[in-house]
């Protein structure tokens, strides 16, 4: 089961501090344990929201609208993408997260089967294309 473990956003992220450098050793030492354990797939922190954008799709048509967001308890600061056996398992790690005074969410993310039969041969063998090609964009972009 993959999951992804949400970080949410608070009033210091929001007005773009960085992390000091106690936390991010802090969590520079839990992301190891994460991959070393082969529970961490991705990880990354967000900017601030006020260098971000939003798009609404309604009647048709798209409208942009640009950062700052508002509500910063609804925005998020930055996620994991985690591979473990339940949602307990994801739990108990993020217990060991180096975190104070903020909350994370831990959503699970849909695979293939869970679409049932609507997720046809054809779109099945489509979705495996445009991953392969996005990790190999991933593969090439780091070079």
């Amino acid at each position: 089961m993959r999951f992804m473990v949400i970080v949410k956003a608070n009033k210091d992220s929001e007005a773009g501090a960085t992390p000091t450098k106690e936390m991010l050793t802090e969590m520079g030492k839990f992301n190891e344990e994460l991959v070393k354990a082969g529970v961490m797939l991705a990880g990354e922190g967000l900017h601030a929201s006020s260098k971000g954008a939003r798009v609404k799709f309604s009647g048709g048509k798209q409208t942009v609208i640009d950062g700052p967001f508002a509500e910063t308890k609804e925005l998020v600061a930055g996620f994991w993408l985690w591979r473990v056996k339940s949602k307990e398992e994801a739990i108990e790690w993020l217990k060991r997260a180096p975190f104070e005074d903020t909350e994370v969410e831990i959503r699970q993310v849909f695979e293939a089967e869970d679409f049932g039969a609507e997720f046809t041969p054809e779109l099945r063998e489509q979705e495996e294309r445009v991953l392969a090609q996005a990790e190999a964009n991933k593969s090439s972009n780091s070079q």
